[in-house]
């Protein structure tokens, strides 16, 4: 079973879990969909001025270079901040060849994970590219992102190293405890994507009275209280938001803790209701 340190974490600094390859995943990052231009840049930029050191991208994103510029930009050493991208399932027939573009639009030196956006035909071949790329030093470690229980179980035994995250969505309507619980046990992290429920349905969840007396109980936001949940039942988040003020709020979260009754409480509130279509 994956469990978070949260002990080790502060406000502005994320606490790390170490994934089965070894490397140190900090469990709050930002997510980047929908980032373009000097909106990613600068995003990216503040996100890591403001301790941030995850950042996740795509190429089907189509913002890698802004994200590589906003990490540039900052004056961490690289070696300090953990950057993660995906292949889509239309690069996967010429996976290492995508790789390559991604290595060169980001600008960063290394990838430290690279994943697979979700299954498709050749998903398989596809890994073994980012296998192939970790041999030879261009990627630390490897994920992929939309595998649920029977897409995990038929994908792991077709693969030489197994991932060491499954990037899904989950979030207080979406909770999939289930799907978590059975990657976890497989010693694999789960990171969510969507944490704070998706454009379009995050109003409506900030505003859920169950979740804003909780926050109200800890004069936290009820971002806060969600992201919080998250980590407290070992999954990794990757909150996104171009404000800065959003962006720093959605790394404070770590000097309060949720009460089991709390836990209980926002366990309730799942509706099976997923936001996106994979």
């Amino acid at each position: 079973m994956i469990g978070i340190n949260l002990k080790q974490g502060k406000n502005g600094i994320a606490p790390v879990i170490q994934l089965d390859s070894g490397h140190n995943l900090p469990a709050v990052g930002l997510g980047t969909y929908s980032l373009l231009g000097d909106t990613c840049i600068n995003a990216v930029y503040t996100a890591i001025q403001s301790g941030y050191r995850l950042i996740d991208t795509a190429a089907f994103y189509g913002n890698e270079r802004e994200v590589g510029e906003g990490i540039r930009k900052s004056s961490v050493p690289r070696e300090e901040i953990f950057v993660q991208t995906k292949l889509y399932p239309n690069q996967y027939s010429h996976a290492s060849k995508a790789i390559d573009e991604a290595l060169k639009k980001l600008d960063i030196g290394y990838i430290d994970m690279m994943l697979l956006h979700h299954p498709a035909s050749n998903d398989v071949a596809a890994y073994e590219a980012i296998e192939k790329s970790i041999q030879d030093g261009k990627v630390r470690t490897s994920g992929i992102s939309c595998y649920y229980i029977k897409e995990t179980d038929s994908f792991l035994p077709k693969v030489s190293v197994k991932p060491a995250l499954i990037q899904n969505e989950i979030h207080p309507y979406y909770q999939d405890s289930q799907v978590v619980e059975h990657i976890q046990n497989k010693g694999i992290v789960v990171q969510a994507w969507y944490p704070l429920g998706g454009r379009g349905y995050t109003e409506a969840m900030l505003n859920h009275p169950v979740l804003r007396e909780i926050a109200v109980t800890h004069r936290k936001s009820v971002a806060q209280v969600i992201l919080r949940w998250n980590l407290q039942k070992g999954v990794a988040v990757i909150p996104g938001s171009s404000n800065p003020v959003h962006i720093q709020d959605n790394i404070s979260i770590f000097d309060f803790n949720l009460s089991m009754e709390e836990m209980e409480q926002i366990a309730a509130l799942e509706k099976h209701e997923k936001h996106d279509w994979y």
